[in-house]
């Protein structure tokens, strides 16, 4: 089924609002859940609501949280967000990121105790449309989840990273990836009807490999991590940069509360030279780039970011697919405050 992204985020926001959240607060969390569909990246999108439900009424995110300045170091800010949502927290320490980074060339911000921070390739999006550089290692305590190369045992969170480069005249360079082979929320997605995760994913105690999401959700196995040595190496750095650097705190040994950090490096463009420089040589490599000659008849070299933009038009025109099941669930999330997600669609038109 298909609903138009306007009306879809006007449910979740209720939802939330509903849960104990203020206006504007539930209307974050629509808005980035719902913008993580709009980009194809469905695993970090409004299939989460159950689970962000489920975390507010037991305590693990709380509502209403405003993020502490805990360390104002000039070009360094660490920040807690006291385990509140992370749709509140990214975007105060995205601001403090950008804002240090225009008064210093560079800033180094560390963000530890949040909640879901959702899609990471949404700060760098929003790095990079301020016109700075971007890199951002997360972690995620109290979330085994993945084995590292040559282990079956659970050790990591996905680690996500991102980082982006703005391209004057143009849209930005985005790379937003999970460290393990396909993103949790991947296989949530799987688990609820959605696209299979590719065979060999996962991996069973007995070192078989699996692409069946029970092999996750029964506790008995691990996601892998991807590129072999490569991915798992990264997801190790997440863990200590964005996890112990930040105090947030290692995906384990457990027990271990639940929360993201992020430690983010921004950099002004012209920090080794001039605006003008840089904006020439990034624009001449990816023309460079982008003119390799396709390896398959009719094909195209895409670079990081075109594919989540060239959804994103397609699904603001079209509407946000979603699977029976996660469609069930969001009206599931809704029901017991009297709200009907059939009629937030049936009223919606296309963005």
């Amino acid at each position: 089924m298909l609903i138009g992204a306007a009306a879809l985020e006007r449910y979740v926001r209720d939802v939330f609002v509903h849960e104990g959240c203020d206006e504007d607060e539930g209307g974050r969390i629509g808005r980035y859940l719902v913008g993580a569909n709009l980009t194809g990246h469905d695993s970090h999108g409004v299939i989460r609501v159950p689970r962000y439900v489920g975390w507010l009424r037991d305590g693990t995110v709380l509502a209403g949280q405003v993020p502490e300045l805990v360390t104002d170091g000039g070009a360094f800010a660490l920040i807690d967000a006291h385990y509140g949502f992370g749709q509140s927290a990214g975007p105060m320490a995205l601001a403090e990121g950008i804002a240090r980074a225009k008064r210093h060339g560079v800033s180094v911000v560390a963000l530890r105790h949040a909640g879901h921070l959702g899609r990471i390739g949404e700060w760098a999006e929003q790095a990079a449309e301020a016109g700075l550089v971007s890199i951002h290692f997360v972690n995620v305590a109290g979330s085994l989840l993945v084995a590292p190369f040559g282990g079956v045992d659970r050790r990591f969170s996905t680690a996500p990273f991102a980082a982006a480069v703005p391209v004057a005249g143009g849209p930005p360079v985005v790379l937003d990836f999970a460290t393990s082979l396909v993103a949790e929320g991947k296989v949530l997605v799987a688990s609820k009807g959605g696209k299979p995760v590719p065979e060999g994913s996962l991996i069973e105690p007995d070192g078989s490999l699996s692409r069946d999401p029970d092999t996750l959700y029964s506790g008995r196995g691990a996601i892998r991590a991807f590129g072999e040595h490569k991915g798992s190496g990264l997801a190790m750095m997440c863990e200590l940069l964005a996890g112990a650097l930040t105090g947030s705190g290692c995906a384990g040994p457990p027990p271990r509360r639940f929360c993201n950090g992020m430690l983010s490096i921004y950099i002004a463009p012209d920090i080794g030279g001039s605006d003008a420089s840089f904006a020439t040589e990034v624009r001449d490599y990816l023309a460079f780039y982008l003119d390799a000659r396709p390896a398959e008849a009719g094909g195209k070299v895409l670079a990081p970011g075109d594919v989540e933009r060239d959804t994103r038009t397609r699904r603001l025109a079209e509407g946000v697919p979603l699977t029976d099941e996660v469609w069930d669930s969001l009206k599931a999330a809704g029901a017991p405050h009297g709200l009907d997600a059939e009629a937030y669609r049936q009223g919606s038109t296309a963005p």
